[in-house]
């Protein structure tokens, strides 16, 4: 189940780096390299701190073709993709979403304490996004008002609390995840946003 939600997540990330890196109009091979950075960058960094090394697309090619198969993809039928933005959202938003709770399995697996785990689920789902946005001179979206770490956060918190109440891992997964796409969902459809320690 973690390997199949894993694939699924790259191929998003990859897709919404493809998508970032057309708006900027770069040429194939940059767009490679930020679909590449996007899908793995969260993960690698999450796959170093706790050790578990080589990271996984050095042990997996499965993970490299995913890649190099979403980028194809991406460039190929750019033009069949309607409403750029929303195309890239929504990726995003999957791929936030299917992070953050391979990110938290993975702390747990490592016999990590729930806050860790947590952390580690943030950082799987952002910090690829946060390299795809540098690198395309973006200022990534964690560091906005708009809702996206605490997405994470919450449904990183919803997975750790389904778990102690023994709800089946295989619905626990589908409902941790799709808690974090609707509150991230229902913040941009509403203009939700953390308040701001700035006054305008």
């Amino acid at each position: 189940m973690l390997y199949f939600i894993d694939i699924f997540g790259v191929v998003a990330f990859a897709i919404s780096g493809v998508l970032v890196a057309q708006s900027k109009r770069m040429d194939p091979f940059g767009i490679l390299i930020i679909a590449f950075v996007t899908a793995t960058g969260g993960g690698m960094l999450r796959d170093v701190l706790i050790g578990d090394t080589p990271v996984i697309w050095m042990k997996n090619p499965v993970y490299v073709y995913l890649i190099f198969g979403a980028t194809v993809f991406g460039i190929l039928f750019r033009s069949k993709i309607d409403y750029l933005r929303t195309s890239l959202f929504l990726f995003d938003t999957i791929g936030i979403g299917l992070y953050t709770v391979i990110g938290v399995e993975k702390g747990l697996t490592a016999g990590l304490a729930p806050p860790i785990c947590i952390s580690l689920g943030i950082m799987s789902a952002c910090f690829g996004g946060v390299i795809r946005d540098i690198l395309c001179n973006e200022i990534p979206v964690i560091f906005s008002r708009e809702i996206y770490a605490t997405a994470c956060f919450v449904g990183a918190s919803c997975y750790l609390i389904l778990l102690k109440l023994h709800v089946p891992t295989n619905i626990n997964f589908v409902i941790s995840v799709l808690v974090v796409i609707i509150i991230r969902l229902v913040a941009v459809r509403f203009k939700i946003a953390l308040p701001s320690v700035y006054k305008d």
